[in-house]
C-alpha cells in the first residue's frame, strides 16, 4: 500500500502563530487561555503540562495572570472586562478572523443587517457576532437564508473555516432579499487550499485517513469533503489506526486539519507506513462479517456520508449502512445534524445482506430501545426532562427525546402561542402527560411546569407584596379597559383610568405587548390574588402645578375635549382641563353648547376660578372676549393722536368784536 500526503494539511498560519505567543508567553507570566486554545485535546494538553492552563470565565482570573485570546478570537465585551479587571491581555486572534470582526463591526455601523455564515456555537462565530451587534444574524444553511425577511441592506460574512461552495450558494440567495447586498468574502484561503488538496487527494486514493480533534469544525469539514469521494476514517492519534482498514486497499491518503500538529501527523504517517511494510498475519482476516442476525446491536464508526445513507464500518470486513429514514426518530435537515465521520455509534441490524452486500442498520431503532425504559422511568417519576424541538407540525412541536416526542401548542406555555416557528432549534423543560411505548406515543408539555413555578411564585409574592409597593412588570395581553402585567407570577390589571392624567381611548396608546414598566399596587385582595396597578400614580399629578401654571384672572389657549348641556370641558394641558359653564359661553344666550363650540375647537378662555385639591377649574369664553375686547378699545385709544384745546378766539377769529 501507497501512503499520500496531501499538499496542504496541519496548522495554519493563525494557529501556529497563537501556539508560538502561547508558549512565549508562559515562559514569563502565569498564562491562561479563555477556553482551548485550539481544538486538539493533544496540544491543550501539552500545552497544560507547560503552566498553560484553560479557563471558561473571566471572573476565575486574577490581576497576576495573563489571558491569552485564542486564534478564535473572542467579542469586544472580553477585552472590556479584562481591562476592568486589570488583566493583561495577549491577543492571539487569527489575522483573518480580525478582518472578519473588523468588517463585522464597519458593516453594523453602516446600518446594514450583518448576516455571518457559520456555526452560531462556534467561538469564532460567537466573537464575530458580538463585534457586529445584537441585531446580527447567523446562519448555515441555504435552508435558513429563506427564511430571512427583506432589509434594505444587507452584509455578509462567513466563519473563516466554511466551505466556497456553501458560502456562494448563501450569497446566491440573499440577493432575493435585499436592494443592496454587500458581500465579504472572508473565508480563509489557507483553509480553502487545504480543502481542495484533500478533495483532489480523496478522488485518487482507496481509502483516506483524516487527523485532527473530533470537536474542531474545520477537521471534520475535511472529512465531510473526503467521505463524499471515498471511504474515511477521522482520527485523532496514530493509535486508532486500525490494520484492517487498510486490508483492500493500494493507495491511501492522509490529510490533517488546521489544528492538528506536525508531530501527531509525523506518527500516523510513519505507522501508516509500518502497516505497508509488514506482512499481515492473513490468519487474522475474516473473509465474511461475524455472524449477525435481524435485530442484533452493532457497533461500529461511520465512514461515509451522503445524502441517501450513513456508511458505517462494523468491524472485519463488514461496512453497514443507515438509510437516511432510520438515522432518527426525527427529522433533521442533513445527515451531519445527527453524526458525523468518525462517530461511534450503535445500530440494530434490519437486513444482513443488501444488494451490495452491506448490512443494513437502525440507529433509529437502537436509540428507542435504550430510550424506552428511560422513558418509562420518567413517566412515573414525572421528572423534568429537556429536548430540543427539531420539527414544527400541525397542532405543536416534535422534540427528539429517543423517541420523537409531541409537544401540542396548547402545552408550550401559559396563554395562546401564535407562532410555533419561533421554537426550532430551542431547548424546551418538558414533562411527560401521556406514555405509551407499544404506540410510540410521547405527549410532553412545558406549560405544566411553567405553571407550577409560576404558582409557587405566585404563593411567595402575594406573601410579601403590599399596598404601595412599587413594582416591575411585563406586559401580557392587553383590553379596551386595561392592560395585564405580570409582576413575577401575579397577572395584575392596570385599569386605562390609571395609565396617564390625560384622557386615552385603548391602552395601546401609551403600552405595547412586551414592554418592561414599574407600576405601583395600588389595591390587594389577598384571598382572591387580585392586584390593581397605577402607572400615573408614579408621576407628579399636574393639577400640583394648576394653579401656578393657569393662575386665576389669566387668558390662555385649550382644546375643547368633551360637551355636556351644561358646558364645555376644555383641555389646558396634560390631564388637566376646567369647565366653561353654557352660561359663560358667549355674550348673549346659548341654548346648546354646540351651537358655539364642538370638540376639537381651539378656544381662548379666562380663569375663573382654580380649585387644585378639587381638580376642578372655572373657565369662561364670555370673559375672555370681554378682556380682549377691552384691550383692543384701550389699544385704540392709545393709538389716538392728541387734540389741542379750542379757545373762543380760535372760533371766532377775525370776527372778534372790537370796542
Amino acid at each position: 500500500m501507497k501512503v499520500k500526503r496531501a499538499a496542504k494539511a496541519g496548522f495554519c498560519f493563525g494557529v501556529k502563530r497563537a501556539l508560538d505567543m502561547a508558549e512565549r508567553t508562559a515562559e514569563t507570566s502565569h498564562a491562561v487561555s479563555l477556553g482551548p486554545l485550539i481544538h486538539n485535546q493533544q496540544v491543550v494538553k501539552r500545552l497544560a503540562e507547560r503552566g498553560i492552563q484553560v479557563v471558561e470565565d473571566l471572573d476565575e482570573l486574577t490581576s497576576r495572570q495573563a489571558l491569552i485570546i485564542r486564534s478564535h478570537g473572542v467579542a469586544p465585551l472580553v477585552y472590556q472586562k479584562a481591562e476592568i479587571k486589570g488583566i493583561q491581555v495577549v491577543d492571539a486572534t487569527c489575522p483573518f478572523v480580525q478582518k472578519a470582526q473588523r468588517l463585522a463591526a464597519e458593516s453594523s455601523k453602516m446600518g446594514q443587517q450583518v448576516i455571518v455564515m457559520g456555526d452560531k456555537l462556534h467561538p469564532e462565530v460567537q466573537g464575530i457576532l458580538g463585534w457586529a451587534g445584537e441585531e446580527a444574524i447567523p446562519i448555515q444553511t441555504v435552508e435558513e437564508a429563506k427564511e430571512l425577511p427583506f432589509y434594505p441592506h444587507l452584509a455578509v460574512l462567513a466563519q473563516t473555516t466554511q466551505l466556497a461552495e456553501n458560502f456562494a450558494g448563501i450569497v446566491e440567495e440573499l440577493k432575493s432579499h435585499t436592494e443592496d447586498l454587500i458581500v465579504h468574502n472572508t473565508i480563509c484561503n489557507a483553509t480553502a487550499e487545504r480543502q481542495k488538496a484533500a478533495r483532489e487527494l480523496a478522488e485518487t486514493v482507496d481509502i483516506m485517513v483524516v487527523v485532527g480533534g473530533r470537536n474542531s469544525a474545520n477537521t471534520r469539514k475535511l472529512a465531510s469533503i473526503c467521505a463524499e469521494r471515498t471511504k474515511t476514517y477521522l482520527i485523532e492519534t496514530a493509535e486508532e489506526l486500525e490494520d484492517v482498514w487498510f486490508k483492500e486497499a493500494k493507495i491511501a491518503g492522509l490529510t490533517a486539519g488546521a489544528s492538528t500538529p506536525d508531530w501527531i501527523i509525523e506518527e500516523v504517517y510513519k505507522k501508516m507506513t509500518e502497516m505497508n511494510e509488514q506482512e499481515m498475519d492473513m490468519s487474522a482476516w475474516v473473509d465474511s462479517c461475524p455472524e449477525l442476525h435481524q435485530g442484533t446491536r452493532v457497533t461500529g464508526t461511520v465512514v461515509k456520508i451522503t445524502r441517501e445513507e450513513i456508511f458505517v464500518d462494523i468491524g472485519w470486513k463488514c461496512e453497514g449502512v443507515i438509510p437516511i429514514n432510520e438515522l432518527s426518530a426525527t427529522k433533521k435537515t442533513s445527515p451531519e445534524d445527527t453524526v458525523a465521520i468518525g462517530d461511534q455509534i450503535t445500530a440494530v441490524v434490519l437486513r444482513v445482506e443488501n444488494e451490495e452486500g452491506h448490512t443494513v442498520l437502525s440507529k433509529r431503532k437502537a436509540d428507542e430501545e435504550g430510550a424506552k425504559e428511560r422513558l418509562e422511568k420518567i413517566a412515573e417519576s414525572k421528572e423534568e426532562i429537556q429536548a430540543e424541538v427539531v420539527e414544527v407540525v400541525k397542532g405543536g412541536l416534535v422534540v427528539d427525546v429517543g423517541l420523537r416526542g409531541f409537544v401540542p401548542a396548547s402545552q408550550i406555555q401559559p396563554g395562546y402561542v401564535e407562532d410555533l416557528n419561533q421554537f426550532l432549534g430551542q431547548t424546551l423543560r418538558l414533562r411527560m402527560i401521556d406514555y405509551d411505548p407499544a404506540k410510540r406515543k410521547v405527549v410532553l408539555s412545558q406549560k405544566v411546569i411553567l405553571e407550577e413555578e409560576r404558582a409557587i411564585k405566585r404563593t411567595q409574592l402575594l406573601e410579601t407584596l403590599k399596598e404601595g409597593d412599587v413594582v416591575s412588570g411585563t406586559v401580557r395581553r392587553m383590553a379596551d379597559f386595561g392592560a395585564f402585567i405580570d409582576i413575577g407570577g401575579i397577572d395584575g390589571l392596570l385599569h386605562i383610568s390609571d395609565m396617564a392624567y390625560t384622557r386615552i381611548k385603548h391602552p395601546s396608546e401609551i403600552l405595547t405587548i412586551g414592554d418592561e414598566v414599574e407600576v405601583q399596587v395600588l389595591k390587594l385582595e389577598p384571598q382572591s390574588g387580585k392586584v390593581s396597578l397605577g402607572l400615573k400614580q408614579l408621576k407628579e399629578s399636574p393639577w400640583e402645578q394648576a394653579s401656578v401654571n393657569f393662575p386665576v384672572g389669566s387668558i390662555v389657549n385649550g382644546k375643547v375635549v368633551r360637551i355636556t348641556s351644561f358646558g364645555a370641558f376644555v383641555g389646558l394641558g396634560e390631564g388637566v382641563d376646567g369647565l366653561v359653564h353654557i352660561s359663560q359661553l358667549a355674550d348673549h344666550r346659548v341654548n346648546k353648547v354646540e351651537d358655539v363650540v364642538k370638540v376639537g375647537d381651539m378656544v381662548s378662555v379666562k380663569v375663573m376660578d382654580c380649585k387644585p385639591e378639587e381638580k376642578r377649574m372655572s373657565l369662561s369664553i364670555r370673559e375672555a372676549i370681554a378682556d380682549s375686547n377691552k384691550e383692543i378699545d384701550n389699544q385704540a385709544l392709545a393709538s389716538q393722536s392728541e387734540i389741542k384745546p379750542v379757545t373762543i378766539g380760535d372760533a371766532l377769529g377775525d370776527n372778534l368784536p372790537t370796542e
